[in-house]
Parts: structure tokens; C-alpha cells; sequence
């Protein structure tokens, strides 16, 4: 009963993030626990998920070939099937907005207790599952008095699982209930500022209060275009109507990890830090010495940014 089962997130045929980061945090906990590693992708394009999926301390792959997109009834009902067959101690799942949807909904029908929003497992000789509490101002450790247990994992707080696994790809049998599957995907519809991807990009451009108008963003955008970069920007931006909440980093709004962050005029408040802290390279653009941006920055400069900008844009164009 010492194994893991970790359910990979996926969204128009692309594997998220943090499903490779879901192997970390699995391969971790199986190491600790003395068990294996069971790594499932639901629906879509299962067999080109699990070769990627195949990464480092992965025992198996189970592949579940049902649809093509989430679907909140055949998630339950798969995750449940595998852990009826493999009888893992801890089952985790994505603290994202499809893990969120069935998590709750697998933990019921299984009897576990359910952690959400997990920052840090740990085994010895129980789970001890961080979280973060009050606007991720204070973290906290919870000690799961439990044999088994699910949790749900942030994306952005482990590194990626590396590539060369020798896992055995297993296909999974299972047949859901169909008169338990009562909703279907049919399409998407953007809401809300088009098809941009702020999780996706590799460089980001992000704004924040200290852009003072709204047509000072211009500016920035400017920076980004000569950068190949994404615009991004913290919540104040999006409560104010300037861009669309799909831009938005941080704690309402969505985890980015890419390569390069640079943050203009954001003060770095805890909510915000906690949708970016996991760039790789964190460049920081404030007039305030003490802003607390400058505590995670590899890189800053205290500044006007309506100065340092237009010199940056010069130089990378």
C-alpha cells in the first residue's frame, strides 16, 4: 500500500506543467515511503502523454483512453478504478482548475482525507503536507493522521521531472459508467482577452501599479515586443480594467515559471510572489529600494521605470 498514484493535467492536447512536476513531487514521497511511483493521463492523445510522461522514477504509466478533453465524471470514476486496482497510499492530483474540479470527488468515494494546495510533502512515518495561509504571508505544516490521503499539488514549486525514465506503459481497462457521465465537452470559448497563455510563455513582461495610466502600458508593451516576451501584469492592473484577468500573475490569478520574469513597477506583495517566485530569472524594475520585489530579484534596478524602460526597449531593438 506504500505506492503513489499521480494524475497528470492536460488541456487542448498539451500536457501542463505541472503534470512533470507532479512526478517530482510523487517520485519524492515514493522514495520516502518505500514504494513505487504510478503515473495516470486521462483522455486525450494518452499514448503521446505517457512517452513524455515517462520521466525519471516513474514505475508505470497508465493510460486511460476516453474522449479527448476533461471530463469531471470519467476522471472520478477512472481515478477511483485505479486505486481500487492499485491500492496506492497517497493519490496527487493538480491544484489546478480540472484537479480541483474531481479531487474532492475522488477523496469522497474513497474514503480520504483531502489536502489541497500542498506547497511541500513529506513522509516519516506519517505525511506532512506545507501549505500556505493568510495570502501565502505564513506557511503552515499539517501532520495528515491518516494511513491514505489525497492531495492536491501547486504548479510551480517542483522542478520538472528530467527526461530518461525506463517506466512500462501500461493501458489501462476501464469502462465508466455511462449513465454517471452527465456532462459533456463540446468546445471552448476564450473569454476574456483571446487565446494567450501566460503559463506557457518563456518570457514575461509584467506590469503593476507603478505604470500609473492606463496608456502608460503601452510602454511596456513596447518592451515586450522587442524582447519576443508576453505581457503580463498584477491584479491591481486587472481590477482596474486595463488588461484581461488572463494576464494576471499571482495568487488569483494564474502560476507562470518561465525563464525569465521582469517585473515593472510591482512592489512584489506576497499574493503576487506566489504566482511567480518559481522564474527561473527574476529581473526587478522600482523606484522604491525596499520594495519587496527586490527580496526574490536576481536582477534589479531601482529606477523610474519611464526611464529604464525606453532605454531597455532601445537596446533590444
Amino acid at each position: 500500500m506504500s505506492s503513489v498514484l499521480a494524475v497528470a493535467d492536460h488541456r487542448r492536447g498539451e500536457l501542463r506543467d505541472v503534470s512533470y512536476e507532479l512526478v517530482t513531487a510523487g517520485r519524492e514521497l515514493a522514495d520516502e515511503t518505500g514504494g513505487d511511483l504510478h503515473v495516470a493521463v486521462i483522455s486525450g492523445e494518452v499514448e503521446e502523454f505517457a512517452t513524455k510522461l515517462n520521466r525519471e522514477g516513474v514505475t508505470t504509466v497508465h493510460t486511460v483512453e476516453y474522449g479527448e478533453e476533461f471530463n469531471h465524471d470519467v476522471y472520478t470514476q477512472a481515478v477511483c478504478a485505479l486505486a481500487d486496482e492499485y491500492d496506492p497510499q497517497y493519490v496527487l492530483m493538480p491544484n489546478s482548475v480540472n484537479g480541483l474540479d474531481y479531487a474532492p470527488a475522488v477523496a469522497n468515494r474513497l474514503g480520504l482525507p483531502l489536502v489541497t494546495d500542498a506547497i511541500d510533502v513529506a513522509f516519516d512515518g506519517g505525511l506532512t503536507v506545507t501549505r500556505e495561509m493568510y495570502g501565502s504571508k505564513v506557511e503552515t505544516t499539517l501532520e495528515v493522521d491518516a494511513e491514505r490521503a489525497a492531495v492536491t499539488v501547486r504548479g510551480g514549486e517542483w522542478v520538472a521531472a528530467s527526461n530518461g525514465g525506463d517506466a512500462e506503459i501500461m493501458p489501462f481497462e476501464f469502462t465508466p459508467d455511462e449513465s454517471a457521465v452527465k456532462s459533456r465537452v463540446t468546445g471552448f470559448e476564450e473569454v476574456g482577452g483571446g487565446d494567450v497563455d501566460i503559463t506557457e510563455a518563456d518570457v514575461l513582461v509584467s506590469v503593476g501599479r507603478g505604470i500609473e495610466e492606463e496608456e502608460n502600458i503601452e510602454l511596456v508593451e513596447r518592451l515586450a515586443d522587442a524582447l519576443g516576451a508576453t505581457l503580463s501584469s498584477s491584479r491591481p492592473i486587472v481590477d482596474s480594467g486595463w488588461l484581461p484577468k488572463n494576464r494576471q500573475v499571482g495568487q488569483s490569478g494564474k502560476v507562470v515559471t518561465p525563464e525569465v520574469y521582469i517585473a515593472i513597477g510591482i512592489s512584489g506583495a506576497v499574493q503576487h510572489v506566489a504566482g511567480m517566485k518559481g522564474a527561473e530569472t527574476i529581473v526587478a524594475i522600482n523606484t522604491d529600494p525596499n520594495a519587496p520585489i527586490f527580496d526574490i530579484a536576481d536582477y534589479g534596478v531601482v529606477g523610474d521605470l519611464f526611464e529604464v524602460v525606453p532605454e531597455l526597449i532601445e537596446e533590444f531593438q
